[in-house]
């Protein structure tokens, strides 16, 4: 990733203008646009080569664009039933994603919306056959080989969330 050095007002201005990047792919995610929206949050719709969401300091803050999609990501994913089929039916295609992910350098968080965690997972508490032990395995597995940061939250804060994530990153590497 490129260096950047900024002080600490410019700092501040470059966060308030930022502008949330959306992958063209993602579904079912009126919830977080809508909180984008109510926040007056800007978003775009683009595709992202890996995760869901991203985001960029725009020229008229910075200059120049300055894109962080190879930088940082947010994989949202909707439920523990859709981790689930990813971790096992889709792994493949899974892997892929966060291998590129991973060969760019970027830091990648998982966001799954279903707040009981890992509690539910070792209930039981999902809609799929995978069995807990697995789910578990499959899941510390991925935390470990691709670095990635695993985050349960309840769908209505999954906007907070996205851009909190994204505010205190640009803040860190832009100092």
């Amino acid at each position: 990733m490129k260096e950047y050095k900024f002080t600490t007002e410019k700092i501040k201005d470059l966060v308030k203008e930022m502008i949330i990047l959306v992958d063209s792919r993602e579904k079912k995610n009126n919830h977080i646009l809508e909180y984008f929206k109510k926040q007056r949050i800007p978003y775009q719709i683009t595709k992202l080569d890996y995760g869901d969401y991203s985001f960029l300091l725009p020229a008229s803050a910075a200059g120049t664009d300055l894109y962080f999609h190879d930088s940082i990501v947010v994989e949202r994913k909707g439920s523990l039933e859709e981790l689930s089929g990813n971790l096992a039916q889709r792994r493949q295609q899974f892997e892929t994603e966060f291998l590129k992910a991973g060969n760019n350098g970027a830091k990648i968080y998982l966001m799954v919306e279903h707040p009981g965690g890992y509690t539910d997972i070792i209930r039981h508490a999902y809609k799929t056959e995978l069995s807990p032990v697995a789910f578990m395995a499959s899941l510390k597995t991925w935390e470990s080989r691709f670095g990635c940061n695993v985050q349960f939250i309840d769908s209505q804060y999954a906007g907070y969330f996205i851009v909190s994530t994204f505010q205190y990153y640009a803040r860190e590497k832009l100092k």
